[in-house]
C-alpha cells in the first residue's frame, strides 16, 4: 500500500447515489480524497438498495460495497433547515462536491452551483445527469440501460442478424464517473493556480457519445452510412476480416486486425489466397465463413502455437474461472478482501493505478448509514 496518495488532503463532499457518481467518489478515494458521503438518515442513498442477483452484505447491497469503499458516511435530511446548515458548513470546508440528481433537484434543496460558489468560492462543483439540463430528453431517467440503447451503442454489439445488444455491464455509469473524474481533477490543476472554483457537468448521452467517437467519426465522414455487423462472429463493425471470434475445436478463438497475407500462409487455405486486402471488407463475411470453417478443426491451443510465434495477433477466449487460474492474473495482484465488522468480507477488485511501481489497495470497506456522523460534526464543530 502506498504511503502517501497524491490526494491525500483533499475533502469532497459526494451527493451522489446509484453507479456514475460514487464510481468518480471511487476513484478519488482510492488516490487517497477523502470522501464523504451526504445519506438520507436511516435508508442511506438509493444504490444501497440496488442489487444484482440479490446478494447483499451487511444490510447494503453488493454492488453498493464494490463502489463505496474508502468513504465515510453523513446522514443529514436536507429538507431539514437544521442539517441543511450544518452540510452547508462542510460545504464551506470542502475542495469538490458533486451530484447526480435531476436537473431542478438541487435549485429545491438550495444547494444549486450559484448558492453553493457564494458559500465557497473555490469548491469544484461537479454534476452527472442523464442527458444534460436541458433538451427533450433532460427530464428522462438517466438509466444505464436507457442511455446504452439511445445513443446507437446497442448496434454495435453482436452479430448482423441479431436485434440491438447491449453492453452486459453499467458501461455508461462507468465511463461518465471516469470523465467526471477527469474534469474534476483539471478543475482542481486550475483551481490550484488561480484559486478559482469551477463547475464540471457530465452526462451519461455525451460520454456514450464521446465513447463511440471511433465509430461516430467514421459514420459522419463516410456518407452517413450505418454500422454493419458481420453476420457471425462480429468483432466490430467497422473492421475488415479477420477480426472476430471464431469457435474452434474445443472453446473459441478471436483475431484481431492486420496480418491477412500471413494468416492465409500459415492456414495454408486455397479457399482464402482467392481474396485480396482490398476484399477483406467489402467480403468480409465470405472470408470469415472460411475462418470459421477452418478454425473449427483444431483446438485453440492449436491454433495458438501455430499463429502466435508468426505475430498473427489473436487470444484465447476466457471466461471468468479460466481467467483468474491464469498465471497472468495472479501476477497482477488485482483483487483484494475488505473485512467488515460481521466477520464477513468483500471480495472485489483494486484500483488499477500504479504510483511508483505500488499498487493501491483500500484501507477499508463502505460504511454503513451515517457511521461517521457524529464523529465529523465533532471534528468540524457543525
Amino acid at each position: 500500500m502506498t504511503s502517501s496518495k497524491p490526494l491525500e488532503g483533499l475533502l469532497v463532499l459526494e451527493f451522489c447515489q446509484f453507479l456514475a457518481g460514487p464510481s468518480a467518489g471511487l476513484r478519488l478515494a482510492d488516490l487517497g480524497a477523502r470522501v464523504i458521503k451526504i445519506e438520507r438518515p436511516n435508508h442511506g442513498e438509493a444504490g444501497r438498495q440496488i442489487a444484482i442477483k440479490n446478494l447483499r452484505v451487511d444490510g447494503s447491497s453488493l454492488v453498493f460495497h464494490t463502489l463505496n469503499r474508502n468513504k465515510e458516511s453523513y446522514a443529514a435530511n436536507l429538507k431539514d433547515a437544521e442539517d441543511l446548515q450544518k452540510v452547508k458548513e462542510l460545504i464551506a470546508k470542502a475542495d469538490v462536491m458533486t451530484h447526480n440528481f435531476r436537473p431542478g433537484v438541487m435549485e429545491k434543496i438550495g444547494l444549486d452551483y450559484p448558492t453553493v460558489k457564494a458559500i465557497n468560492p473555490q469548491i469544484v462543483y461537479a454534476t452527472v445527469t442523464g442527458y444534460g439540463a436541458e433538451g427533450p430528453w433532460s427530464a428522462k431517467p438517466g438509466q444505464d440501460l436507457l442511455v446504452q440503447c439511445m445513443s446507437g451503442l446497442a448496434h454495435l454489439t453482436g452479430d448482423k442478424n441479431d436485434g440491438p445488444t447491449p453492453f452486459g455491464l453499467a458501461v455508461a455509469d462507468i465511463i461518465t464517473g471516469s470523465h467526471m473524474t477527469q474534469g474534476i481533477l483539471a478543475a482542481l490543476l486550475r483551481s490550484a493556480k488561480t484559486q478559482k472554483g469551477a463547475l464540471v457537468e457530465v452526462s451519461l448521452l455525451e460520454s456514450m457519445l464521446d465513447f463511440q467517437f471511433e465509430v461516430i467519426t467514421t459514420y459522419l465522414n463516410d456518407g452517413n452510412k450505418l454500422p454493419q455487423r458481420a453476420e457471425k462472429g462480429s468483432g466490430h463493425a467497422y473492421l475488415s476480416a479477420p477480426y472476430g471470434v471464431y469457435a474452434t475445436k474445443d472453446g473459441h478463438i478471436s483475431l484481431a486486425m492486420g496480418g491477412f497475407t500471413k494468416l492465409i500462409e500459415v492456414l495454408n487455405s486455397d479457399r482464402l489466397r482467392g481474396y485480396s486486402e482490398e476484399e477483406t471488407f467489402t467480403k468480409r463475411d465470405e472470408i470469415m465463413k472460411v475462418l470459421h470453417e477452418l478454425l473449427a478443426q483444431k483446438t485453440t491451443q492449436e491454433w495458438l502455437a501455430l499463429f502466435e510465434p508468426q505475430g498473427i495477433w489473436c487470444s484465447a477466449v476466457f471466461d471468468y474461472e479460466q481467467l483468474m487460474q491464469h498465471e497472468a492474473y495472479k501476477v497482477l495482484k488485482m483483487d483484494q478482501k475488505l473485512p467488515l465488522d460481521t466477520g464477513e468480507f468483500i471480495h472485489t477488485t483494486r484500483c488499477p493505478i500504479r504510483l511508483n511501481d505500488e499498487r493501491i489497495f483500500a484501507s477499508k470497506p463502505a460504511p454503513r448509514v451515517g457511521q461517521d456522523t457524529d464523529a465529523i460534526t465533532q471534528e468540524f464543530n457543525l
